[in-house]
């Protein structure tokens, strides 16, 4: 980029230094009303600047070429790498650790100033996987697997994108890149891999009561055991220490019971089916259960 700019900026000020040059030079004279020689071309300065042109498109057209490879490897057997599988869903993201043992989705964890090696596949449609703030994006497309890298330098929420139009909710298929210290994301994993909190006395009533609620009509998809992968909807180990509820809404008692509801409302063409038969009862139960997932 920085070599590109220098060359515009070259080629700009020589263009506008000719033209001003040739407006003053060759201006109409006052009182002069003959009409200036007439020439139709100069193949010297034809040639000239077309091939000026090519040299400078060859010089910026190398490195980038090189730098499009560089940033194109595929550093999976970088023993140095925290490895990451990024799977797209319409319309959520799940993040599995696979050297950690850690199931994940919609909050990216990653160490700063450490390279992330990333593998992308898609369980249904074309997506793509997009941290404007950290790097560029590669699409994951169905039936193959295509590998990035990213290497954070500062510390920070970072917003995710889907970037590949994939459905109706596509504009809402967001997720957070989580940059922490080594030490935060080594403690992060430490406590995703002790799995979600057993429910004690301490809890209230309504919560542990919840806990039969989500075993009863939850658990055939979502799971929140850290060492069991889940395939059909996010993974909820960690779920209330989440930036957000279904990567956009803030995470309240109030959206997590409309989504729980007609989840169909807040994320058009959602695979979540609505849970409007449960009572407003075990609804509330199942809240406050889920509040107790950190």
């Amino acid at each position: 980029m920085t070599l590109s700019f220098v060359i515009m900026i070259i080629v700009l000020v020589i263009v506008f230094s000719i033209a001003f040059y040739v407006l003053a030079k060759f201006r109409a004279k006052k009182g002069d009303k003959t009409i200036p020689k007439q020439v139709e071309g100069n193949h010297k300065l034809e040639i000239i600047w077309t091939v000026i042109p090519i040299v400078l498109l060859a010089i910026i057209a190398v490195p980038t070429v090189g730098y499009t490879f560089k940033h194109d490897q595929n550093i999976s057997n970088d023993p140095d790498a925290v490895k990451v599988q990024v799977v797209a869903h319409q319309f959520w993201w799940e993040f599995n650790y696979p050297e950690l043992g850690i199931y994940s989705s919609q909050d990216l964890y990653m160490p700063v100033n450490k390279k992330i090696s990333i593998e992308l596949t898609t369980a249904d449609v074309n997506h793509s996987f997009w941290i404007p703030g950290i790097g560029g994006k590669k699409d994951t497309t169905a039936g193959q697997t295509n590998y990035m890298h990213l290497e954070p330098l500062e510390v920070g929420v970072f917003k995710g994108k889907c970037a590949e139009l994939c459905g109706p909710s596509h504009a809402l298929m967001d997720f957070k890149a989580i940059v922490v210290t080594q030490e935060d994301f080594d403690a992060w994993a430490a406590d995703m891999l002790e799995g979600a909190p057993q429910l004690d006395a301490m809890a209230s009533a309504d919560a542990q009561a919840g806990a039969e609620v989500f075993k009863n009509n939850c658990i055939t998809c979502h799971a929140v055991d850290p060492g069991t992968r889940s395939i059909v909807a996010p993974h909820l180990n960690g779920f209330a220490d989440r930036e957000l509820l279904a990567g956009y809404l803030e995470i309240n008692e109030e959206n997590i019971q409309q989504w729980i509801k007609d989840p169909q409302s807040l994320k058009p063409a959602a695979t979540m089916p609505g849970f409007g038969h449960l009572t407003e009862d075990e609804i509330n139960q199942l809240t406050q259960y889920l509040l107790e997932l950190k």
